[in-house]
């Protein structure tokens, strides 16, 4: 292990970077392609207010990641800090809960990369598995040698994707406002943020599917010991972001109820961005819209593919998982071997996905797999934080709501979010997202079993 450096390359990102990695991270025009026609067929005209609602509570979350980064600031995010607060199972839990998540990524990411692609260079090939499974494969492992090569790099690719998509999706919302409002295909009304009109199932659906839609902006503190001050930066650009993506989201399912019929949304099901495009673009203007959900799923793939491996770094650094994931490269300062790791698990489970009856059947199984993984590890956080910080919240209102009720309220939530989950999913969607998380208790135990033997091996 001597060939590990001491730390990943410190002080390569700026604030600027950092906020634009956690937009990137939300994937805006990849989550509204895949999962805004699901929204609006679960809660119809309140989707924009679960979005809404559900952006509320997950700033409590991004609050308690932004407070224990500043008393913690670590790559492993919140591994290491539900680690040190609840000790080393719960820690692991968190972590693996989050390794999970990000592999399943490798296929719900770049299948629609993948398919978008095809639209745009081969049209007949776009329904076809094996030419899908082979682009997708194309971008994964071109996505890994970007990121192997330096965080700086990868930032400034971030940059220039994340500008195209966000450009784009701003310039089908104003269209939309310009077209359709004085004359909205659904008449918009207040009533549909008023939180009477939810009923608990109501609720508990649309913020399970929503919970997707803003999962990802924490890449930025798995980024923290890369980013100039470390302590706040991180923490600040997770905020910056929040507010960004949901304003986003909230506008473009709006738009998409002031332009597109119900049946034009059930129809154009993970497509919808480029249904709205067609709809307000004309060609080939309107094929921007693929081109920003390609980039957009290209951009998150990257920022999963970051979250993966700066958490199985700081797992291997701890002693959490076996060392050689905290190798890192000479010249380049990343973690070769957990980028190696996670490229190979993703190029066997995109040609097992391509065994899957239909895209959209794989993008459903995906998302709420991942729904209930990021639950599991943004409510420990959540839970870290109220608890690490409970002795001091009382000092000042602000403390109170912002180190302790918040985030405690979204843990809570975001935890009765899951168990409402499990029953709803098919035994496909169950396997992946709950069957994934238990299957950490084998590389736990194992590496307890490794550890102990090293000690006792050291001590004779």
């Amino acid at each position: 292990m001597s060939e590990q450096p001491a730390q990943l390359q410190s002080d390569a990102l700026g604030i600027g970077e950092s906020v634009v990695m956690g937009v990137a991270g939300t994937a805006p025009a990849f989550s509204l392609a895949a999962t805004t026609a699901a929204l609006i067929a679960a809660v119809g005209s309140l989707s924009a207010g679960s979005l809404l609602y559900c952006g509320i509570i997950m700033f409590g979350v991004t609050f308690a990641f932004m407070h224990l980064n500043r008393v913690i600031a670590n790559a492993g995010a919140s591994y290491s800090w539900v680690a040190q607060v609840f000790g080393p199972a719960a820690g692991f839990i968190a972590g693996w809960s989050l390794l999970v998540a990000s592999a399943v990524f490798m296929v719900s990411g770049t299948t629609p990369a993948a398919t978008a692609t095809l639209m745009l260079i081969s049209p007949a090939y776009a329904a076809n598995p094996l030419a899908i499974s082979v682009v997708a494969a194309i971008w994964l492992t071109l996505v890994s040698l970007v990121i192997v090569r330096g965080i700086k790099p990868t930032s400034y690719s971030q940059v220039a994707m994340t500008v195209i998509e966000v450009g784009v999706l701003v310039i089908l919302i104003i269209a939309a406002l310009i077209e359709y409002g004085s004359h909205p295909v659904h008449p918009m009304s207040w009533r549909s943020y008023y939180l009477t009109e939810f009923t608990p199932t109501l609720f508990a659906t649309g913020a399970l599917t929503a919970l997707f839609f803003f999962w990802g902006w924490d890449v930025t503190l798995n980024l923290t010991e890369e980013t100039r001050d470390a302590a706040n930066a991180p923490g600040r650009s997770a905020v910056s972001a929040m507010i960004i993506v949901a304003l986003l989201f909230v506008l473009f399912v709006l738009a998409c109820q002031l332009v597109l019929t119900d049946a034009e949304i059930a129809q154009s099901s993970t497509n919808v961005v480029f249904a709205l495009a067609r709809k307000l673009l004309p060609d080939p203007w309107s094929y921007l819209a693929i081109v920003a959900v390609m980039v957009s799923t290209v951009g998150t793939l990257e920022t999963q593919i970051l979250q993966f491996t700066r958490t199985m770094y700081a797992k291997g650094r701890d002693g959490a998982l076996h060392p050689r994931y905290a190798i890192l490269h000479k010249t380049w300062q990343t973690p070769w071997v957990a980028t190696a790791l996670i490229t190979g698990i993703g190029l066997v489970l995109i040609f097992l996905s391509s065994l899957m009856p239909s895209v959209g059947e794989l993008i459903k199984v995906s998302v709420n797999a991942i729904g209930f993984q990021v639950a599991c590890y943004y409510s420990l956080a959540g839970f870290a934080c109220a608890w690490h910080f409970r002795s001091t919240a009382l000092s000042s209102p602000d403390r109170f709501v912002f180190l302790f009720l918040w985030p405690a309220f979204s843990a809570v939530f975001l935890v009765f979010i899951a168990i409402y989950s499990v029953p709803t999913f098919d035994l496909v969607t169950n396997i992946v997202g709950v069957g994934g998380i238990l299957v950490g208790i084998i590389p736990f135990a194992l590496n307890r079993m490794r550890r102990r033997k090293s000690q006792a091996q050291a001590g004779a």
